[in-house]
């Protein structure tokens, strides 16, 4: 396989790779990157400049700011799918466009409001996630976009990948202002 330029810079953790088994240890990870995703990621945020804000992570990439807001917007879409997951025989969740989100005008407020939405949908996550039992963590949904069927514990997974792959899209690039 062969690698793009840009391959570290696009996947600075590398590429999702899907659990070949859950196990409480993978669950308890899981958890634990994404309760703490707000305060890590506040923790780094907090101390850049408008400038490094609108810094981008990579060559045509969104800016750290757009980086912040665009978790805000798909960890409130992964809330919202665990709920259709919960209540719903197998229901399939609406897709979205992520770079159309991108680039609405909420995404020029401060990164405070995002990390205010984060701090409150990482609780609820949390909530749900720490109550499951193996019934609740095998519910799932479908992607009709993917066409590919997600269990919670899936989603779990992704999504703790994912909080880690933006804060790692943040601290690569603050890494550059410190040479």
């Amino acid at each position: 396989m062969t690698t793009q330029p840009d391959e570290h810079l696009r996947y600075p953790i590398g590429r999702f790779a899907k659990p070949s088994e859950y196990t409480s240890e993978l669950f308890a990870q899981s958890i634990n990157t994404i309760k703490t995703l707000p305060a890590r990621l506040r923790a780094e945020v907090i101390k850049l400049t408008d400038a490094q804000l609108n810094t981008t992570y990579r060559p045509g990439g969104w800016t750290l700011k757009q980086v912040v807001h665009h978790l805000a917007d798909s960890h409130m879409n992964a809330l919202m799918r665990i709920k259709l997951a919960l209540t719903e025989e197998h229901p399939s969740i609406k897709p979205y466009d992520e770079a159309g989100w991108a680039n609405q005008i909420d995404y020029s407020l401060p990164v405070e409001s995002s990390l205010k939405i984060l701090e409150g949908i990482h609780q609820h996550m949390v909530a749900l996630y720490e109550s499951f039992d193996e019934a609740q963590w095998n519910r799932s949904f479908l992607h009709p976009e993917r066409g590919v069927v997600y269990t919670i514990a899936l989603s779990a997974a992704m999504y703790a990948w994912h909080s880690n792959h933006h804060l790692a899209h943040i601290t690569e690039t603050m890494k550059q202002w410190d040479k």
